[in-house]
């Protein structure tokens, strides 16, 4: 069976315009998916990339008319200027592992609604009421919230480490062996990989 390693922020807009669709392409070829949550700042200065207010104003502004674009074009209300980003992405991604090893819930509807929270509903995913909230509405044990701490924090560490050696560089990132998916807007060539058309 294909599997695919999903390495993303729960800060990214370009993840949360990913929407569900992986969950989608996943399910059509019945391909597994773990999800990797992953510090951008570290990702970046491993890799050389650039956080946001470091890049070029020009840069900045492209982004805020790619992000009107994609939106648009998706039907996925967005707030280009949320009000509780940047925040601390840590305590969500740490639920997000809880919950994956935990199992018996919806872990990508989890990963969804955090990043739905930051970019179109005005929360902040570092407080422990939005966490145990949304892990309550997708099936999971609130209580995820306080368990299993160290253990995400070990992972989060490591997924860090994954994903360099994947090959890893930017956020959303779709891994199926040694295939590299980079962005929202390569889904359908994941898509095609899976069907086994791609060359």
């Amino acid at each position: 069976m294909a599997h695919v390693d999903y390495y993303f922020t729960l800060l990214s807009p370009w993840c949360y315009l990913a929407g569900q669709r992986l969950e989608g392409i996943a399910a059509r070829h019945g391909a597994g998916i773990t999800y990797k949550p992953v510090d951008p700042a570290g990702l970046f200065a491993r890799t050389g990339g650039k956080m946001l207010p470091e890049r070029h104003e020009s840069r900045r502004a492209y982004r805020l008319q790619e992000l009107r674009r994609w939106s648009d074009h998706l039907g996925m209300k967005l707030d280009p200027q949320p009000a509780f980003f940047p925040t601390n992405p840590a305590p969500a991604s740490y639920a997000v592992i809880a919950a994956q090893t935990a199992g018996g819930g919806d872990p990508g509807g989890l990963v969804h609604a955090f990043l739905r929270a930051v970019w179109a509903e005005g929360r902040n995913i570092a407080e422990d009421e939005v966490i145990r909230d949304l892990l309550a509405a997708h099936g999971f044990d609130p209580a995820l919230a306080d368990k299993g701490l160290f253990t995400g924090a070990e992972t989060y560490g490591r997924n860090l480490e994954d994903a360099v050696a994947a090959g890893v560089f930017g956020m959303p990132f779709y891994v199926v062996g040694q295939e590299c998916f980079w962005g929202q807007d390569r889904l359908d060539f994941l898509d095609r990989h899976l069907a086994g058309q791609a060359r």
